[in-house]
């Protein structure tokens, strides 16, 4: 059967056509003939995707990001569509996780698959879209306390040159270059006392090594001293001091008790009143004597003197 040429430029437009709508979505990463979902993500921040970034599921590609644009309902949120090639199945509360490749790397979106029995996700359903910190934000998250504490730091650093200037005035630096000056002829000084003690020492060597001799003998003759000290039985001498002591602690006590002839003339007070009178009446007698000499003549002289009565005044 013949084709008329209607037919054949039908068909060629109806081929291209077609070849047109095949290329235009092969180009926008969609392909007609496979087997791709379409899912949706929204993200209040996409800083870093772009169109065509990577989707994975558990680090392998499975797709891509075909899409972004804001969400449409006066919110300011974004909505990012993604094209999954892959057939692998997953649970409609699976997530969308936005992370970051790399330092330079940009951003991709891994989809974090839930086995929970629920149902399948479908072609245009939503997922649950959440952000993973990346190494610059944990980065972030380090850095700034650090540069609190820092700029703290620098303040106080700041405070204390502050106080150092107001300490440190023209008066007190000049008393400081003074101590330094009074600090250099002292050393100066110290210096000079050392020659003259080298010199000191090296005229009186001779002198040295003699007191240094006598006192290396001084110091054997103590050893020797010492262990004659050691070798001294000088416990069986504390023992006998000990022994003394016990005696005469019983004597002092017998005194204290009127014990004895000494006991007795420290405690017995007739024996000490007799000793008393008879005292006094000795000192009577001598007074006698001195007053009235003669009428002891008789008994002083050898011969036998008649006795006088003493005239009266």
């Amino acid at each position: 059967m013949k084709i008329s040429k209607e037919i054949k430029v039908a068909i060629l437009v109806l081929s291209g056509i077609l070849l047109f709508i095949f290329g235009f979505n092969y180009l926008k990463g969609q392909n007609i003939l496979g087997s791709s979902r379409t899912f949706y993500a929204v993200y209040d921040n996409v800083e870093g995707l772009a169109a065509s970034t990577p989707v994975t599921i558990n680090g392998l590609p499975v797709g891509k990001v075909i899409e972004i644009g804001f969400k449409g309902d006066g919110s300011g949120k974004l909505l990012v569509k993604l094209l999954v090639d892959s057939e692998f199945q997953f649970s409609k509360n699976s997530k969308a996780e936005l992370y970051e490749t790399g330092l330079i790397g940009g951003k991709a979106i891994a989809i974090i698959p839930a086995f929970d029995g629920a149902e399948n996700a479908i072609n245009e359903s939503y997922l649950d879209g959440g952000v993973k910190a990346g190494l610059s934000e944990l980065v972030n998250q380090r850095l700034t306390p650090l540069q609190e504490k820092i700029e703290k730091m620098m303040h106080s650093a700041d405070e204390l040159l502050v106080n150092l200037n107001d300490v440190f005035d023209d008066n007190t630096k000049s008393n400081i270059k003074t101590s330094l000056g009074d600090l250099k002829t002292i050393i100066s000084n110290f210096k000079e006392t050392s020659k003259s003690i080298d010199v000191l020492v090296v005229s009186n060597k001779d002198k040295l090594d003699s007191t240094l001799s006598n006192v290396d003998n001084i110091s054997s003759n103590l050893s020797k001293i010492s262990d004659s000290i050691a070798d001294a039985n000088i416990g069986k001498t504390i023992k006998n001091l000990e022994s003394t002591l016990q005696n005469f602690d019983k004597i002092l006590i017998g005194l204290d008790k009127g014990d004895g002839t000494i006991g007795k003339l420290l405690k017995d007070e007739a024996l000490y009143n007799n000793l008393q009178n008879a005292s006094k009446e000795m000192e009577e007698l001598l007074r006698d004597i001195k007053l009235n000499p003669v009428r002891y003549r008789r008994i002083l002289s050898k011969k036998e003197i008649p006795y006088t009565k003493p005239e009266s005044n």
